[in-house]
């Protein structure tokens, strides 16, 4: 990048769920090792729009994943059927006029400096860039970073110089709404550059104490986070467990990706960063209760690659190891850098 101008990078995501800030943390990451003198800022753009739009834009859909999963998942399906006849009303562009409405900041930030590149890790964005670079308000390049296993509709907004996706079925979705193969690359999640770094079982469980409980027979050391969930974090550290197991109830950490790299099996929802990461790690992932939606769609994908039970594994090494294995094979920790070297290859093209 020495040769080249100083130039100006915007990584968009959407605080709609974590996994999209992740991503783009992960962009962020990769792109300042990959082009150090670049410039580089990274926005959640719901903190650009009125405080009622983000409210029912971002909170809003955690509340209906939580109380109405399953109409989640009809509204989510709903929006990933194209329009039958051509010219009919289409309520994206009533969509796109609110959006625009309710962020004139960003709008505002969008025409404020001349960007070399936008980089998007929710449709929110791309679908706002593509409608002012349809109208020639503005002709910034811009990319989009999905971030789960199989690619909605909504991800699908022109204009659009180059998609990235996590698999190769979902490259071909893209390609049936239109999108050519050439603006396509199957890089995997972005997922933060730390799980590049391989690390051994033995170094952290000497730096710390693991636990946890489930009612499986064996004796087993489970570790359960909580996150930022505080009550949940308080009612679980008063629950006994059965003195067989080591238990560690655990709230906020920065040390996911240690925890990944001691576990044999990972439980939780299938997030595409979370899962992402436990791939990485060449851990076995236990899925439960995913959203209805792009959750049940990352847990088909990952079912169909690694089925397991988690009392038959646990009794059964050898295949324990297959299935590890088989998450290594599947996993992208370098996701991030693959799609910063094609970012920065789209900016200054030989």
């Amino acid at each position: 990048m020495t040769k080249h101008r100083q130039v100006n990078i915007l990584i968009l995501s959407a605080s709609v769920g974590g996994g999209h800030l992740r991503a783009a943390e992960a962009m962020e990451l990769a792109l300042r090792q990959s082009a150090p003198t670049a410039a580089i800022r990274n926005i959640d753009v719901l903190t650009l729009a009125n405080k009622a739009f983000r409210r029912i834009y971002g909170k809003g859909y955690l509340d209906v994943a939580r109380r109405a999963p399953h109409f989640l998942g009809y509204v989510y399906d709903l929006l990933d059927r194209p329009r039958e006849k051509e010219g009919e009303f289409e309520p994206d562009r009533l969509r796109v006029a609110l959006e625009k409405l309710n962020m004139q900041p960003f709008l505002r930030l969008l025409k404020s400096e001349r960007w070399d590149m936008v980089v998007n890790t929710h449709f929110l964005p791309a679908e706002i860039i593509g409608s002012l670079r349809s109208s020639g308000q503005i002709s910034v390049l811009q990319v989009t970073v999905t971030t789960d296993f199989m690619t909605h509709r909504l991800w699908v907004q022109e204009p659009c110089d180059h998609y990235f996706v996590a698999t190769s079925e979902s490259a071909v979705y893209l390609h049936s709404w239109g999108v050519h193969p050439e603006r396509i690359s199957v890089t995997g999640i972005p997922i933060h550059p730390v799980f590049c770094r391989r690390k051994g079982r033995s170094e952290y469980i000497r730096s710390r104490g693991l636990g946890g409980a489930l009612t499986v027979a064996c004796p087993i050391e489970v570790v359960v986070v909580c996150g930022r969930n505080e009550e949940l974090h308080r009612k679980l550290s008063q629950q006994p467990s059965p003195p067989r197991h080591r238990v560690e109830v655990l709230g906020y950490t920065t040390a996911i990706d240690e925890l990944m790299a001691v576990a044999d099996v990972v439980i939780s929802k299938p997030g595409g960063l979370t899962s992402s990461e436990v791939l990485a790690r060449g851990s076995v992932l236990a899925i439960v209760n995913p959203i209805p939606g792009q959750e049940s769609r990352n847990s088909d994908y990952l079912l169909e690659n690694v089925p397991f039970k988690i009392e038959t594994l646990l009794n059964d090494p050898r295949r324990l190891t297959r299935l590890k294995t088989n998450a290594r094979r599947l996993g992208r920790p370098r996701a991030a850098f693959a799609v910063a070297e094609k970012v920065l290859a789209l900016i200054h093209p030989e």
